[in-house]
């Protein structure tokens, strides 16, 4: 099974699910989103799919450092342009497959979705 891998490669969360990935003989393809970005239909699916909670990172300084008016009333539109234009706003990583959308690194999750 491959899978699509989403994220930072700098990111802890992103370095673990990789080894636990290679580990487990799961193959995997990365897309970079800070030297490929994000794509606006991938965002909407993902937000759709999961909701906006649960894509949009609030606890990173990105989104620390936003303008009040760009945290308020965040509605998927809203939610997709601001994570196009700072991918780094993206819960990390996300793993696309066969079965579904993973959103974060958790092991027991992952091992009932890739074993």
């Amino acid at each position: 099974m491959t899978i699509h891998l989403y994220g930072i490669p700098n990111c802890d969360t992103v370095k673990k699910a990789c080894k636990w990935l290679e580990a487990q003989g799961v193959d995997y393809a990365f897309h970079d989103y800070k030297k490929e970005g994000a794509s606006p239909a991938k965002l909407a699916n993902w937000i759709e799919a999961m909701g906006i909670d649960t894509v949009l990172n609030r606890r990173g300084t990105t989104w620390r450092k936003l303008s009040d008016e760009d945290k308020a009333d965040i509605d998927t539109a809203k939610a997709v342009r601001l994570l196009e234009a700072h991918p780094s706003m993206i819960k990390r990583p996300i793993a696309e497959y066969a079965g579904g959308l993973l959103i974060g690194f958790n092991e027991t999750e992952w091992s009932g979705a890739f074993q």
